[in-house]
């Protein structure tokens, strides 16, 4: 799903993607300026410097004696002084690699399919959310190659393929199913302006499971608009049919039907980390 690292994904189609990818181009910047601030800095000597001094200087101006030890301590006071601005500064070209380090760990680790008004801020119905662990739009199958995927039934990535029950997302691959989504906290967001906690609670006695966002969000809030999915069930229900001319979908739009299915479409959240 929106992978921007995948071959099987086509240009970027939307602002928010183009804004994440202008984000990555920073931060490989800032590492290649790391990486060459470390490679081409001055090596400094490491060599003590010591400043000799007699144990009585006879003060030429009152005629008095000052001991040489004060001098010496009142330098090393100095010298420790530009010690540590020196090693503070040598430190400097470390903060462009911190950067890129905090922006990897926010990539998406796993990615939710949900199901629910895009104006609520909790509800039930996630035992019918989906998770998948890995980003399925690169292990996915183009509609174009699908022949080949109902005579094996089994992706080149290595998942089977439903023909009664499957998965497409907003470029027109065919995806594997996301398992269901265990209760728990989730940090998700749209990489948008929201990132905030998605509860998932266990299910009830009749198999029903909340769900809840924090802080008043909603979940179009940390909805990834340009990622767009639908599950596609029935008998005859079939992703040959599909018309390859519908895709890509619209950043926010809804997902095309195909004949024969029923569609249900899914929002798509992106989780940062996870606590069961």
């Amino acid at each position: 799903i929106c992978s921007l690292i995948s071959p099987l994904s086509p240009p970027l189609a939307s602002s928010n993607m183009a804004r994440t990818a202008a984000r990555w181009a920073v931060a490989l910047v800032a590492l290649l300026a790391t990486t060459a601030a470390f490679v081409v800095r001055p090596v400094r000597p490491s060599v003590e410097r010591r400043r000799v001094l007699p144990r009585k200087i006879l003060s030429s101006s009152s005629g008095r004696t000052v001991s040489g030890s004060k001098l010496t301590l009142h330098a090393g006071k100095n010298m420790g002084r530009r010690s540590l601005l020196q090693q503070a500064t040598d430190f400097l070209p470390l903060l462009p690699g911190v950067w890129f380090v905090y922006l990897f760990s926010r990539l998406p680790k796993q990615y939710i399919a949900a199901k629910g008004d895009p104006n609520a801020t909790s509800g039930t119905g996630a035992e019918t959310w989906g998770l998948w662990t890995k980003d399925p739009g690169p292990r996915g199958v183009r509609l174009s190659n699908f022949q080949r995927l109902e005579e094996t039934g089994q992706a080149p990535a290595g998942w089977s393929f439903d023909k009664a029950d499957w998965w497409l997302e907003e470029h027109g691959l065919i995806m594997e199913k996301p398992d269901p989504l265990p209760p728990g906290k989730y940090e998700v967001t749209g990489d948008r302006e929201v990132t905030t906690t998605l509860t998932i609670f266990p299910k009830d006695n009749d198999g029903k499971q909340r769900w809840e966002l924090a802080n008043g969000a909603k979940l179009f809030d940390v909805t990834h608009l340009p990622c767009r999915s639908a599950r596609y069930q029935g008998s005859s229900c079939s992703p040959a049919s599909a018309a390859a001319s519908d895709f890509p979908v619209t950043p926010g739009a809804a997902m095309p039907k195909v004949p024969n299915c029923q569609k249900q479409d899914h929002a798509v959240l992106f989780v940062l980390s996870s606590q069961s």
